[in-house]
C-alpha cells in the first residue's frame, strides 16, 4: 500500500483513545528524495522595506483604488491565460498514466486545447484545523505532485496539483500553502527535509522557538523578545496591533525558511516570484472572516473575505470589493486614496496573513494552565492576552479598514475604521471553498480535503460542506451567485460512512441552474496512522508529523489504489465530469460505473449515529521498536504502553510489535496512567466517558475491566473529576483517587467514594469557574 518515495518503518503505537491527553510517541519514517527542483533556498521575494514594520511611501503613479468584485481583476485574467495553458501538458500525462478504458484523455484534451473554456478547470482546497489539518493536507498535496518520487507510477495521482487553477487555504491549511508558496513553491518533501532544518520542526514547540543554529540565531529568550520587538515597532509606526500579530510572527519561524521567520516577506511577493508569474503554480488564495470583536458568527451572517497574490476583499453583496493587497495598511476611503495621502507598503506580512487565522492561538492562551505550553513561556502569551482583553483577544486587526466608505448601503462596516478578521472557520465552514465557487472563476470540480474535527474522536463529519451548502441556501442573498451541490446532514455523512471514503456531491449538474462544481470530498481517515490529533497540541515528534502526512497521501490515494484499484480512473472521470457535458461528449461508461459508485444519491440517514471510531483502512504504520522496559512502575512506561493499540506485552523487557489493535478501548480522553506492580495491573482513567480501566498484560484482553464511575463522580459540565488514581498498600479494592471535590476512597467493587479531604466547595467545583473565578482552598 504505501508507495516508495514514502517508505516506511518502524511501528506505530496508535493512541488507544483518540485525541486523548496520553500522546502516543508514534514512531514512524517517511524516506523521501529531495530533488533539486524543491531546493528551498530559492523564496518568494522579501519585498516589505523595512521588515514586519509598515512604511508610508510615495504612491505610484497609477495610485491604487478599490474596485467592485463584478469580475476578476485584470491581473489575474492575465495569469490565468498563462496557467490554464501550462496546465494542458500535465493534464494530459496525468490523464494518460490514469487510463480510464474505453477513452482517450490525451486525445481529448488536445482536440480541445485551443478553447480553454472547455478544458476542465481544477481546484483544491486545504481545510482548517491547525497542525493537523497543515500535515494531512500536505499528504493530500505530496500525493498530487508530480515532483515527487514514485507519485507517478500505478496507482498514484501525481501531477493533479500542476494540473490545476487554483489552491485554496483556511487557519491550517493556509499555513501549509503559505508555507509552499512563500518557499518558492516547494514540496512537501523539501519542507520534511530541509538539511538545513529550519522549517517544519514541530517537535520545537511554536512556544519554544527554533533551536539555535543554521540560519536561526535565536536562542529561546531571543525568539520571545524579537517577536515582541517586531510587533512593538509596528505599533510604534502607527498601526494597530492584535494577538495575530504575535501568533503570525511565531508561525513564520516554523513556516518559511528565512532567518528570523523572514519578517520582510509579503503574501503580495508571490506574485513577483517566476514560478507563480510564469504560470508554473496554482493561484493561492487563503479565507477569512470579518467579525468585530465580541461578534459571534453564524455563516449566514458572516462576510467572506480571501487573500490572493494580488488582492484582499470580497465577493459577498456586503462589502463586495477588492483592495490591491500590496497597499492595505493605506488610508483608503470612499474607494480612493486622496491626493495627500502616502501609500503603505509591507502591511501584508506573510506571516500575518498565514496567521489571520488567529483564535487557535486565543485557546492556548485561554487554556495556558492546561497545555503543554513551557512554563517559561506562559508568562509572555498571558501578557499578551491580557494587554487585548477578553473582547478582542482573537482578531486580526486589518485597519485602517480600506473598504471604509465604500458600499455604504448594503456593507455594514463601512462606517467603521477598524476591519478585524478571525479564523475562516468560525462560521462552520471549514473548507475554503468559498472562493472557488465564485462564478467568475469557473470551477469544474474541487478536490475538498477535510481535517476537521467535528466528531469527538477528532474525525471531519461534513460539518464544513453543509455550513457552505446551507449558506448558499440562506434567503438573505448572501451567497450573492454562487451555487452549491445538495449535501446531507451530518448525522447522514456518519451514518452512511461519506465520512470514511471519498465522495462526490454534485455529479447531476442539472439539478441546479447555475454553474455548480463538482465537489471530490477527502476526509481525514485512518488508512495507516491515526492522524485524529487535536487542534491544540502545539509540538509534535518528527516520526508523528512524518506519519501523519503519510496517512494524508494514503486518504488521497486510497492506499494508492489498493483500497479501490478504480480510483485513479474514478478522479479522472471527476476531472472531466463538466467539460464533459460541456462538449457534449458521452460519458465513458467506466466513468459511469465511477459515478454510480461515488456519488451521492440523495439518501439520509438522520437517526443519531453510534460513537464513530473508525478503524485503519489498511496496514497500520508497523515494524518494530525495541523498549527498554522494566517491572518498575515507571509511568513513563506505563504511558507508552496504554498508548498503544496493542496492551499485550508478554515479557515487558524484551522486543515488540504492534501489528493491530490488541484490546478495542473505545475511550473518549485516556488520562492518569499507571502500573501497580503489586497486582501486575496497567490501568487509565477514561474522564469523557467516566471510566476506569484496567488490565492484567499477562492474563491478556480477557482481563480488561471497566468500571463505571458515572453515578458517583459526574460533575455539572458534564465530565467527571476523576483525574488521577493511586494505589493503597494492602487493599486492591480500594484506590485513592482526586475527584470531584477533592481527594477520596474509591472502591472499585461497588463504584463509591468516601472523601478523605475536600479542596473546594461543591459551589466552586468543575463547571463553576466560568461564573465564580477560580475555587478557593479550604483549610
Amino acid at each position: 500500500m504505501v508507495s516508495a518515495a514514502f517508505a516506511l518503518r518502524l511501528v506505530t503505537l496508535a493512541a488507544c483513545c483518540h485525541g486523548s491527553s496520553i500522546n502516543p510517541q508514534n514512531t514512524v519514517n517517511v524516506a523521501y528524495k529531495v530533488s533539486e527542483r524543491s531546493d528551498l533556498r530559492s523564496r518568494a521575494l522579501p519585498n516589505a522595506p523595512n521588515g514586519y514594520t509598515p512604511e508610508y511611501l510615495d504612491c505610484p503613479s497609477s495610485r491604487p483604488s478599490i474596485r467592485n468584485a463584478e469580475g476578476l481583476s485584470a491581473e489575474e485574467t492575465s495569469w490565468l491565460d498563462t496557467r490554464r495553458n501550462n496546465t494542458l501538458d500535465p493534464l494530459r500525462d496525468l490523464l494518460r498514466r490514469i487510463g480510464i478504458p474505453g477513452f482517450d484523455g490525451p486525445g481529448y484534451i488536445s482536440d480541445h486545447e485551443t478553447n480553454q473554456s472547455a478544458l476542465p478547470n481544477i481546484a483544491i482546497a486545504a481545510s482548517g484545523g491547525g497542525y493537523r489539518a497543515l500535515l494531512n493536507g500536505a499528504g493530500a498535496i505530496a500525493a498530487f505532485d508530480s515532483r515527487e518520487e514514485n507519485s507517478t507510477t500505478a496507482g498514484h495521482l501525481g501531477g493533479l496539483l500542476q494540473s490545476s487553477t487554483y489552491l485554496g487555504g483556511l487557519s491550517g491549511g493556509g499555513w501549509l500553502v503559505g508555507s509552499l508558496f512563500i518557499n518558492n513553491f516547494t514540496t512537501i518533501s523539501a519542507l520534511l527535509n530541509d538539511p538545513s532544518e529550519t522549517v517544519w520542526r514541530f517537535d520545537q514547540s511554536i512556544f519554544e522557538g527554533p533551536d539555535k543554529g543554521s540560519i536561526q540565531l535565536l536562542d529561546t529568550a531571543d525568539y520571545f523578545r524579537t517577536i515582541e520587538n517586531q510587533v512593538r515597532d509596528k505599533r510604534d509606526a502607527g498601526f494597530n496591533r492584535s494577538v495575530t500579530d504575535y501568533w503570525g510572527r511565531a508561525l513564520s519561524f516554523q513556516l518559511i525558511n528565512a532567518t528570523d521567520g523572514g519578517p520582510a516577506y509579503t503574501w503580495s511577493s508571490i506574485a513577483l516570484a517566476d514560478n507563480f508569474a510564469q504560470g508554473n503554480a496554482p493561484f493561492p488564495v487563503l479565507v477569512a472572516d470579518g467579525r468585530a470583536p465580541g461578534e459571534m458568527l453564524i455563516s449566514g451572517n458572516s462576510t467572506v473575505y480571501e487573500f490572493n497574490p494580488y488582492e484582499f476583499g470580497s465577493w459577498d453583496p456586503t462589502t463586495f470589493g477588492f483592495a490591491p493587497l500590496a497597499f492595505i495598511g493605506s488610508n483608503f476611503s470612499n474607494g480612493v486614496l486622496a491626493q495627500s495621502e502616502q501609500c503603505v507598503r509591507g502591511f501584508d506580512n506573510a506571516g500575518y496573513v498565514m496567521g489571520t487565522s488567529s483564535s487557535l492561538f486565543n485557546q492556548f492562551l485561554l487554556n495556558l494552565n492546561n497545555t503543554s505550553i513551557p512554563d517559561f513561556a506562559k508568562p509572555f502569551v498571558a501578557t499578551v492576552l491580557e494587554s487585548f482583553g477578553q473582547s478582542n483577544n482573537d482578531i486580526a486587526d486589518y485597519s485602517p479598514n480600506p473598504f471604509y466608505g465604500f458600499h455604504n448601503s448594503t456593507n455594514n462596516n463601512a462606517q467603521s475604521g477598524r476591519l478585524t478578521l478571525v479564523d475562516g472557520g468560525e462560521d462552520l465552514q471549514n473548507i475554503p471553498l468559498h472562493p472557488l465557487i465564485q462564478p467568475n472563476r469557473h470551477v469544474d470540480v474541487i478536490f475538498a480535503i477535510d481535517s476537521s474535527a467535528d466528531t469527538g474522536t477528532i474525525w471531519p463529519n461534513g460539518t464544513a460542506l453543509v455550513a457552505t451548502y446551507e449558506r448558499n441556501l440562506n434567503a438573505s442573498g448572501i451567497g450573492n451567485g454562487t451555487s452549491f451541490p445538495s449535501i446531507p446532514d451530518t448525522n447522514s455523512f456518519v451514518n452512511l460512512g461519506l465520512n470514511t471514503r471519498p465522495t462526490f456531491f454534485g455529479c447531476n449538474s442539472s439539478n441546479t441552474s447555475s454553474i455548480t462544481p463538482l465537489v471530490v470530498y477527502l476526509p481525514n481517515s485512518p488508512y495507516v496512522f491515526h492522524s485524529n490529533i487535536s487542534t491544540f497540541t502545539p509540538s509534535y515528534t518528527r516520526e508523528t508529523r512524518n506519519g501523519m502526512v503519510q496517512n494524508g497521501y494514503e486518504v488521497a490515494t486510497m492506499g494508492n489504489g489498493t483500497v479501490d484499484q478504480q480510483w485513479p480512473v474514478c478522479v479522472g472521470c471527476a476531472i472531466l465530469s463538466r467539460s464533459l457535458e460541456r462538449t457534449n461528449t458521452p460519458v465513458p461508461d467506466a466513468c459511469t460505473q465511477c459515478f454510480q459508485r461515488y456519488c451521492w444519491d440523495g439518501t439520509t440517514n438522520s437517526t443519531d449515529p453510534a460513537p464513530y471510531d473508525p478503524p485503519f483502512k489498511g496496514q497500520g504504520i508497523g515494524a518494530e521498536t525495541s523498549a527498554a522496559v522494566s517491572k518498575t512502575g515507571d509511568v513513563t512506561v506505563v504511558a507508552v504502553i496504554l498508548a498503544l493499540s496493542t496492551i499485550y506485552v508478554p515479557q515487558l523487557d524484551e522486543r515488540f510489535a504492534n501489528v493491530a489493535p490488541y484490546v478495542h478501548l473505545h475511550c473518549g480522553l485516556g488520562e492518569a496512567p499507571y502500573y501497580d506492580e503489586s497486582s501486575n495491573t496497567l490501568r487509565f482513567v477514561d474522564i469523557v466517558k467516566e471510566k476506569l480501566h484496567t488490565v492484567n498484560p499477562e492474563e491478556g484482553p480477557s482481563s480488561h475491566q471497566i468500571h463505571d464511575l458515572e453515578a458517583a463522580i459526574r460533575s455539572e459540565s458534564g465530565f467527571t473529576r476523576l483525574d488521577t488514581t493511586a494505589h493503597i498498600e494492602g487493599t486492591e479494592d480500594e484506590l485513592i483517587v482526586g475527584a470531584k471535590l477533592g481527594y477520596a476512597y474509591f472502591k472499585r467493587s461497588s463504584g463509591k467514594l468516601e472523601y478523605v479531604k475536600k479542596v473546594w466547595e461543591e459551589r466552586d467545583g468543575p463547571g463553576k469557574a466560568e461564573r465564580y473565578g477560580q475555587p478557593q482552598l479550604l483549610s
